[in-house]
């Protein structure tokens, strides 16, 4: 039997969340992720971002919301202790399943160009690195 239990993620989640967050390498945070801004996010997708617990403790997070057009994934993140164990893959791949129901049929991510292990995470679950965007940034 599977120990681990992944379901929707809500706004009670928030301080286990930023905890695993904070000490997951590779996360960058910033204003963007307070817990108001956390909370209108996910009230503006419900039921694309989920946590993976187990015994009631969140130890895998994914954020996933849409534009209309394109999905995004943010904030992947899974507890050291339990990586390695298919629960990013499956944390992805629920996602994924739940913006093709919306009928998004294309998600992109960020990463920093350093995460090597999450450069390889993806590139080993099926992602595409693409050459040909740069991504600029502006706060308004």
């Amino acid at each position: 039997m599977n120990p681990f239990h992944i379901r929707e993620m809500t706004i009670t989640d928030f301080d286990s969340m930023i905890k695993l967050w904070k000490r997951t390498p590779g996360i960058g945070l910033s204003g963007a992720d307070s817990k108001e801004k956390i909370n209108k996010f996910l009230k503006r997708n419900t039921k694309l971002s989920l946590v993976c617990e187990i015994n009631q403790k969140i130890i895998g997070t994914v954020l996933c919301g849409h534009d209309g057009r394109r999905g995004y994934i943010y904030h992947l993140a899974v507890d050291d202790t339990f990586r390695k164990k298919g629960i990013g893959k499956e944390l992805v791949e629920q996602s994924l399943v739940r913006l093709r129901q919306q009928g998004i049929s294309k998600c992109h991510l960020f990463l920093y160009n350093d995460n090597e292990d999450a450069m390889r995470f993806y590139e080993k679950t099926g992602w595409t690195r693409r050459h040909d965007l740069l991504i600029y940034s502006k706060d308004i």
